[in-house]
């Protein structure tokens, strides 16, 4: 790899990204599961999609959602994993420097959508459970479609900053990036100025859609869970149970690698760096996997 730490740059032409630091022995081994993950990812969404689109018994907003939270799975594990294979792989570690701006733009953006989506489909659940006679009514397929565009709309408008503030500054420094994507923080912090703003910015976006959306998340299931125990059979209650749990654990799996990631960049330095990006890959990386096993397979409908 080319030693490029002692060069001055203004505007360099590309970034160097290192993959997971201290492991570098190791990325072929770690590119495995992660390559398993993304075949796994890719075949699942595609799947789940051709079957949603195929079967019009599954034309309902319950399966809408799941095609919006298909394509974005799609798109966060393809913006992130061709190019991290072809480190772990190849040692290709270059990547030009408007290719890492659009990657960034891509990872926040639709990870923010991603989020939306979680919310959309647990206010399916919702309604679907706690008002099952109007579920019809209230979810028509006018109101999905705005449901999905204003999760669309508003990740690419919070999060379309990100790239134009990123290439705003001078790298004087540096063009290595101790990471396996284009994190915004990780490019940041490159920079020769003061990078306040975007880091401020950044996480008033982030506490912003993490708070208003797991709130609403966990208002929608505490209801969900105080209607389902009111179920006279205690076979519905289980297996109604089991459902929202499934769904929580892969709500979990995208919110607690996310944050982490997120927050410590920007007030932790005492987690091991390797720790801290193969922690931050997991939400880029699980769920996009998990989502169609637990959305879709474990869906009767879909099932069958």
């Amino acid at each position: 790899m080319l030693d490029l730490n002692s060069t001055t740059f203004t505007r360099p032409s590309a970034f160097i990204l290192m993959g997971i630091p201290g492991l570098e022995d190791s990325h072929i081994w770690i590119s495995i599961p992660f390559c398993s993950m993304y075949v796994i990812a890719l075949l699942g969404n595609t799947l789940t999609l051709f079957i949603i689109r195929t079967e019009t018994v599954l034309h309902e907003p319950m399966f809408y959602f799941l095609s919006m939270l298909a394509i974005t799975d799609l798109i966060l594990s393809t913006s992130t994993l061709p190019k991290m294979l072809g480190i772990f792989w190849f040692s290709y570690h270059a990547i030009n420097f408007h290719a890492c701006l659009t990657q960034m733009f891509f990872i926040h953006a639709f990870s923010a959508v991603e989020s939306g989506l979680l919310v959309a489909m647990a206010l399916d659940r919702y309604v679907a459970i706690c008002n099952p006679l109007r579920h019809s009514s209230i979810l028509t397929n006018y109101v999905v479609l705005h449901i999905g565009l204003v999760a669309l709309l508003r990740g690419l408008v919070l999060m379309t900053p990100h790239p134009f503030l990123v290439g705003r500054w001078s790298y004087c420094r540096t063009n290595v990036v101790p990471h396996t994507y284009c994190e915004h923080m990780a490019v940041v912090k490159l920079a020769c100025a003061d990078i306040t703003i975007n880091s401020l910015y950044s996480l008033a976006v982030i506490m912003f859609i993490v708070g208003t959306d797991v709130t609403c998340i966990s208002l929608s299931y505490v209801q969900i869970s105080r209607t389902v125990f009111t179920l006279p059979s205690k076979e519905a209650r289980m297996k109604t149970l089991s459902t929202c749990g499934s769904h929580v654990c892969v709500i979990l799996t995208f919110y607690i690698p996310a944050l982490f990631s997120f927050l410590t960049h920007r007030f932790s330095r005492h987690i091991p760096l390797h720790t801290h990006i193969l922690l931050a890959n997991m939400y880029l990386l699980v769920p996009p996997m998990l989502n169609p096993i637990i959305y879709g397979v474990r869906t009767k409908q879909i099932r069958e």
